[in-house]
């Protein structure tokens, strides 16, 4: 993943001349096109671009918006919805539903041997069903993948159970990535009878995937891969999602004089970092560094610091034992994995976890009500419902002082201040400032030598991070659309022979 391979000319730059310094990268990138396709996929939205050597032109994958959620629904009947219409299905389906478990049938098991009987005729070979847990919610109407993205460095996360079909992750990838060809077919048909002006693109991808395995970038491009030759882009090419989002700024840009640049990418899955220096015609890569902070991390913050509380976190049970009445803690700590994670909490609905909770409701005091609330959200599936809640209470603070959650459904009003919810993140806001010291390191720089800083991604609206860096590069940060800057970039690299070809990588 290093990215000093780069070498890249900035607007205006004849790229069908021969460049000494560009020879490297020239063995390893993709023949230039008459247009370039970028496509970035990311861990909650996906944009694309085209880039026709002047213009850069976002596809409209919304009915109202050239940003797409990341989102893919496979219903009962295994068909598939992707983007704004996914989260639609599922909330539909399954909101407020109450989840049932069923028993789930293992197989069959023989109970006869269908061997001769007493009176030499043939005993019938019976069989009957074996079950396991109940871990079957048989009222689930689909299922909803968010932030597959976030998984795909993970060698040991293969497959997803669908209901009772086990599905890869490249294949939840490629519906999304098929719905973009089309939008791209119908955006090129009026310009081009060429069947193939579509199977190429150039793949964003960040510094560093998620996973704590050496291998992870390798597994994550391999799958990635995959996934847009399934969707017929042939021809690929790969180039960093920080270092396309500079170039997408110096094609808007090409009056800027700066000469040494910043680019901070802070998305929904990942942190990605990286120096850039011009040079005349062209700008090099300095150094780049990634981690694994984002967006998502900041939600389940909110969730433990807000919300756990009021499910009754702390709160003590008292139940009666074989000889005495026994008072601790309640174990709510069993329960907190799968209240981070929307996607399965339904398995709450186990006995196992509703049974103390009706128990503890039965006490009668104040903190009945919080296990009244936790027991209604696993019952009714809310948990999706809440982590949007939560998005968009972090969405408000970043525009006003404070902001309100409302979940009606849960009785939960809150009002919450920026200054307390920037307390929650301290943790996220330390690591963010230590990226940034590790980044310079890297690239032997200190925070003066930096000209410019060019700041993207949905998480870097944060005041508290947009803070961080004006006080350590005052008057020199700014703000490049954020959630499109990357697929723009890519599009760009790929028109400009940029990207490495992923046996490259």
């Amino acid at each position: 993943m290093s990215a000093s391979n780069y070498q890249i000319p900035l607007p205006g730059f004849d790229s069908d001349k021969t460049d000494p310094l560009t020879s490297e990268r020239d063995q390893t990138s993709t023949q230039v096109t008459t247009i370039g396709i970028g496509i970035d996929f990311g861990t909650s939205n996906t944009t694309a671009a085209v880039f026709d050597g002047e213009k850069v032109h976002l596809l409209q994958l919304e009915t109202n918006s050239v940003v797409m959620p990341s989102a893919t629904y496979i219903d009962k009947n295994f068909q598939i919805e992707t983007g704004q219409d996914a989260i639609k299905q599922y909330i539909e389906g399954n909101m407020g539903r109450t989840v049932e478990f069923s028993a789930e049938v293992l197989g069959e098991a023989r109970v006869s041997t269908g061997q001769l009987g007493d009176h030499g005729l043939p005993e019938a070979a019976t069989t009957q069903k074996v079950y396991g847990q109940s871990v079957v919610d048989s009222g689930q109407q689909g299922r909803l993948f968010r932030g597959i993205k976030r998984l795909l460095g993970n060698s040991r996360s293969q497959r997803l159970m669908v209901f009772d079909r086990p599905y890869r992750l490249v294949a939840l990838i490629t519906p999304l990535l098929l719905r973009i060809r089309k939008s791209l077919e119908a955006l090129l048909s009026e310009g081009s009878a060429d069947s193939d002006a579509t199977n190429h693109v150039c793949i964003g991808h960040p510094v560093n995937f998620e996973g704590s395995k050496a291998d992870r970038n390798r597994v994550a491009l391999n799958r990635l891969s995959e996934a847009y030759g399934h969707a017929e882009f042939n021809q690929q090419s790969f180039y960093p999602e920080p270092i396309a989002a500079a170039l997408s700024y110096l094609h808007a840009h090409p009056e800027a004089a700066e000469q040494t640049l910043l680019a901070v990418d802070f998305g929904g899955g990942t942190l990605d970092l990286c120096v850039l220096r011009r040079s005349q015609q062209e700008f090099t890569v300095v150094a780049t560094h990634g981690i694994a902070l984002g967006g998502d991390h900041i939600d389940r913050l909110l969730f433990r610091e807000l919300l756990f509380p009021l499910l009754g976190k702390g709160e003590r049970w008292r139940r009666a034992g074989e000889d005495r009445e026994i008072e601790t803690l309640f174990p709510f700590e069993d329960y907190e994995d799968l209240l981070l994670n929307w996607a399965v909490s339904y398995m709450l609905n186990q006995n196992k976890f509703t049974t103390p909770l009706m128990q503890r409701i039965q006490l009668g005091d104040d903190a009945s009500v919080k296990f009244r609330r936790l027991y209604d959200l696993i019952k009714n599936n809310y948990s999706y419902l809440v982590f949007q809640s939560l998005k968009e209470l972090k969405a408000e603070l970043s525009d006003y002082h404070q902001a309100t959650l409302d979940i009606p459904e849960l009785d939960i009003e809150l009002t919450v201040s920026r200054q307390d919810f920037e307390v929650w993140i301290t943790d996220v806001l330390e690591r963010f400032q230590t990226a940034i010291s590790d980044l310079l390191g890297k690239a032997g720089l200190i925070p003066s030598d930096i000209q410019l800083v060019i700041r993207t991604g949905g998480s870097s609206l944060i005041p508290a991070i947009k803070q961080i860096l004006e006080a350590q590069f005052p008057a020199r940060v700014i703000e490049h659309d954020p959630f499109t800057s990357v697929a723009a970039g890519l599009a760009i690299a790929e028109f400009k022979g940029l990207g490495m070809e992923p046996s490259a990588q």
